[in-house]
């Protein structure tokens, strides 16, 4: 009809004048941008309902047709990405939880053993508590020493800690020097805390901090997704395939947990579990980017040995610092 605009979602025609659709609510406006992306997205949080199935069965069984269809402007048939994603991954984290605490508890027990192992060696070789620990990367100083060790005797402090010594005490037995700086300083009181508390609770340390580094690694997907498909969509599209394709990553692993828990996986089946995110991936990348299967292929490889071999361990890295400076 002439003079008349169309919803991107229902599809019916309505006044020009109109900002939401008469019929479904949804926005006319139908530019895409980062900031509409991610609008109302925390106060909608946690309001699933029947879009949320709507949403889950072409997620699961058509690669791409779902982020394809929200990037269209059909956006209030299904749940937003990021909205899907949050749920999804605070499931996922739930499950894993679990794990977590079991591993946990496993590791405190054989620090423990680890620390207070006795032996019959000879004394004088026991007394000694040796820590090597490179900060040539971390050191803040002007002047750097070429071998940043340090070197304590396990049965001094074990005494000064018994009898409650204050930090710096404790420190100074440990080998740290007055003049260095605050890095260092921190990194030895994160050992003596680890050596304190005999390793207690590190892997939860380290499990609180992997759903922030969640929120570095989708961008960065979504900018390997800019670079490999520079001229196809703009930012805010790639955001949009990368919520959904970490949403499936999330929903998979969570199958896989609950599993588990019953029945044990043998390594085959987690071969070809660990396979099908790179058969998803190419297919996902065909459909959402409109490209061929060769095509897919090549990219979603490409993609996959990028985020794998540079971003992820990266990442990782980043995690461990992060735990054992929070520890």
């Amino acid at each position: 009809m002439a003079g008349k605009q169309q919803c991107k979602n229902c599809e019916k025609s309505s006044e020009p004048s109109f900002v939401y659709c008469p019929y479904c609510g949804q926005e006319t406006a139908n530019t895409l941008t980062v900031g509409l992306l991610f609008s109302n997205t925390i106060s909608n949080y946690f309001s699933i309902d029947g879009r949320f199935f709507k949403s889950f069965i072409p997620l699961m069984t058509r690669p791409g047709v779902l982020a394809k269809r929200f990037v269209d402007g059909k956006r209030k048939l299904y749940l937003h990405p990021a909205q899907f994603y949050l749920f999804i991954s605070v499931v996922f984290f739930f499950l894993f939880s679990f794990t977590v605490r079991k591993a946990d508890d496993n590791l405190t027990k054989t620090l423990r053993n680890l620390f207070n192992k006795e032996t019959s060696i000879d004394s004088a070789k026991l007394d000694l508590f040796e820590v090597n620990l490179t900060l040539d990367s971390l050191e803040t100083d002007k002047e750097k020493t070429t071998a940043n060790a340090f070197y304590f005797k396990k049965e001094i402090l074990d005494s000064l800690i018994k009898i409650g010594a204050p930090l710096p005490e404790k420190l100074r037995a440990m080998g740290l020097k007055e003049d260095k700086g605050a890095l260092t300083t921190k990194v030895f009181t994160q050992v003596l805390k680890l050596y304190e508390q005999k390793g207690g609770g590190i892997i939860q340390t380290l499990y609180d901090t992997i759903p922030i580094a969640m929120f570095v690694l989708l961008p960065l997907f979504a900018l390997l997704l800019k670079l490999t498909y520079w001229r196809r969509a703009t930012f805010a599209h790639h955001i949009v395939f990368s919520f959904y394709f970490f949403t499936f990553l999330f929903t998979t692993f969570c199958i896989r947990l609950l599993v588990n828990t019953f029945v044990s996986i043998p390594l085959w089946v987690d071969i070809l579990f660990f396979t099908s995110f790179l058969i998803y991936l190419v297919l996902a990348l065909s459909h959402f980017y409109r490209s061929n299967w060769k095509n897919a292929l090549l990219k979603g490889t490409f993609i996959s040995f990028s985020f794998l071999v540079l971003f992820l361990p990266l990442t990782m890295v980043g995690i461990v610092m992060v735990s054992f400076l929070l520890y």
